[in-house]
């Protein structure tokens, strides 16, 4: 991998990990709701503006309905998900949580096209699914953070199944039309929802600047490294950034919000991702032959 590109994915791990610093600090003051509303309306009109620069924007007309499925299955709803888990959940727990995306992302490949779980697959599941049993097992006896695994652990479910919704009905489309469109698509859902249930309270200047923060940096800057990187050095390089997002998740927890996580949460984080590496082994393997 060429230094650049190295850096490349060392800042979007630094980015993805950073959002869920940001959605625990600004989350509390807006609201999941209007807070992901106010970060997926930011990022659609940057991005609209680097697809119109790139001669796009066509594209999302005609690519309309997968791209309104998408932006509620991929953005809408589980980035709503992981800002109500921020309301109780250490930014670093929610991280590590994130990470189990291609756990579920297998399982789907499994139950919904038929893939084939060779035994090191079947193995990177179980170890993944022990971790997150290990991570969850402190939460269980508190309900409001066992409600924000739940919901943290659906968002990585409907984002297994978005990558594979996204190859069966926008194959062939400009991967930057599909982050552009369905980002506009999910400020399009959220918007009426956002405006009913807006804070009585405004938002403090460093909750805005966190919202901000995940608007233009942790979405738009980071799709566009994202796919920068998928055309630099494939998808599956691209998507290696699975194992620092947890990493910086606890550090900037860490440092910015002193959050010190229990023995547990290190020993579940490292099943988790000795899963993903079994899991998505194979996988990566046939990705690199091809």
């Amino acid at each position: 991998m060429a230094s650049r590109d190295a850096v490349d994915l060392l800042i979007l791990g630094a980015l993805w990990g950073a959002s869920f610093l940001f959605m625990r600090i600004a989350a509390p003051e807006f609201g999941p709701i209007p807070l992901i509303f106010v970060r997926v309306a930011i990022a659609a009109m940057l991005l609209a503006l680097v697809l119109w620069h790139r001669g796009l924007l066509t594209v999302l007309v005609r690519q309309q309905r997968p791209l309104i499925v998408l932006g509620v299955i991929n953005t809408a709803v589980p980035f709503t998900l992981f800002a109500y888990a921020a309301l109780t959940l250490p930014a670093g727990l929610n991280s590590v949580l994130n990470a189990t995306v291609p756990l579920f992302g297998a399982v789907t490949a499994a139950v919904w096209l038929g893939e084939r779980l060779a035994p090191a697959r079947l193995a990177g599941l179980a170890l993944g699914f022990g971790g997150v049993l290990v991570l969850a097992w402190p939460t269980l006896a508190i309900g409001g953070q066992s409600l924000a695994v739940l919901a943290a652990l659906t968002a990585t479910v409907l984002y297994g199944i978005s990558a594979h919704y996204a190859r069966r009905s926008l194959a062939g489309v400009a991967s930057m039309a599909v982050a552009g469109g369905s980002q506009l698509a999910a400020a399009a859902v959220l918007a009426p929802l956002a405006l009913a249930r807006w804070p009585a309270t405004p938002p403090s200047l460093q909750a805005w600047a966190c919202a901000l923060a995940l608007g233009v940096l942790c979405t738009a800057l980071a799709y566009v490294l994202y796919f920068r990187l998928i055309v630099r050095t494939g998808a599956v390089t691209a998507m290696a950034v699975t194992y620092l997002i947890p990493v910086f998740g606890i550090s900037w927890g860490a440092v910015f919000l002193a959050e010190r996580l229990p023995v547990s949460a290190f020993a579940g984080a490292l099943l988790v991702l000795l899963g993903v590496a079994l899991a998505t082994r194979q996988t990566a393997a046939r990705t690199t032959a091809s």
